[in-house]
């Protein structure tokens, strides 16, 4: 009889993580769904530098203008003309967010020009030139 009661006790005095646990299980699913991912054009391009280049914190979508004249959405090459589709798209996805084009400093103006009439024509109005700070 002694022993059994020994037993019990020794249980009984053990911690039981498992509440722990499931907080921290949900701590973790509430940072992954309200994390926000940031997306980048998918190509690396020579932007150039401007002395009053500031953060857009709320940019969602990339576009890159390659010094060839290639552009890139979501990590892949497509022409102009589907550019105007494609971000039609990608703001449906998420309307609150603003559009980037990070046209490299050797591309040709009139690319840039296409490519922001054709965001547009999409219905965005809040469209930025990517640059680095300098002078």
């Amino acid at each position: 009889m002694r022993k059994k009661r020994l037993a019990s006790a020794e249980e009984e005095a053990g911690i039981d993580l498992t509440p722990m646990l499931d907080v921290v299980f949900i701590m973790l699913i509430f940072f992954i769904v309200t994390t926000s991912f940031v997306k980048e054009a998918g190509v690396e391009v020579n932007r150039p530098s401007a002395a009053t280049a500031e953060k857009k914190p709320k940019a969602s979508i990339f576009v890159a203008i390659r010094s060839n004249g290639d552009v890139y959405i979501d990590k892949r090459n497509v022409d102009i003309r589907s550019v105007r589709a494609n971000i039609e798209r990608l703001h449906a996805e998420s309307p609150e967010g603003s559009i980037v084009v990070q046209a490299d400093k050797d591309s040709k103006t009139g690319i840039l020009v296409k490519v922001m009439d054709q965001i547009r024509a999409a219905g965005v109005k809040d469209i930025s030139v990517a640059a680095t700070q300098g002078s």
